[in-house]
């Protein structure tokens, strides 16, 4: 059932920067790793959720991403645009009267709109769906397996913000730090969109 590419596609889709890792740093950051954790732990059930049940409704769902997919890119390029804006905003980590990390909650349903997860989801529902087992259960491993390499992936970006907390309490390091991630998650919103709406 382990597959050493599916591991390997998994690992490099969710540690390479994108909307999830982007929120993750930048809440790191802000927030300190130990209150980041059940964003980063929703993101992981999220992926879970996602992988298994793209692969049990393959047929149905290759169908239907096709029909809503520009509208779903739209949607979800937009959202990381406001999210980039107030990323972008945001001032030094001592400064967050009145903000919070995301919840677990939310990072599950932000899934639902992150078009760097949809792309990856399908992906590995159809390359990697185990063939010699019955469905439900082949979803149900192929999704633990892939929250099991994408959970310490994005956990990188949670700890990684955390750590540059101190150094980014300074001053200017901070709005900086904010400027570059606001920066990056417009341009992956941008050229996400882009890419959907180009031919192939």
């Amino acid at each position: 059932m382990i597959d050493a590419a599916l591991v390997s596609y998994v690992g490099v889709m969710s540690v390479t920067p994108g909307p999830n890792n982007l929120l993750l740093a930048a809440s790191g950051v802000h927030f300190g790793l130990r209150r980041t954790l059940p964003q980063m732990l929703g993101i992981s059930v999220g992926h879970f959720l996602q992988v298994f049940l793209v692969t049990v409704t393959i047929q149905a769902a290759v169908s239907w991403v096709s029909g809503i997919r520009p509208w779903l890119a739209i949607v979800g390029c937009g959202y990381l645009l406001v999210l980039s804006w107030q990323i972008f905003r945001a001032g030094a980590p001592e400064e967050k009267e009145g903000r919070r990390p995301m919840r677990f909650h939310e990072s599950i349903l932000f899934q639902a709109i992150n078009p760097k997860a949809w792309v990856m989801v399908t992906n590995v529902a159809l390359l990697f769906a185990p063939r010699n087992l019955p469905l439900i259960e082949g979803a149900a491993l192929l999704a633990l397996l892939c929250a099991a390499v994408n959970l310490p992936c994005v956990g990188l970006w949670a700890v990684t913000g955390d750590r540059l907390r101190r150094f980014l309490a300074r001053g200017r390091a901070a709005l900086i730090f904010n400027a570059t991630m606001g920066v990056l998650m417009a341009g992956t919103a941008i050229w996400l969109l882009v890419g959907e709406f180009l031919p192939h």
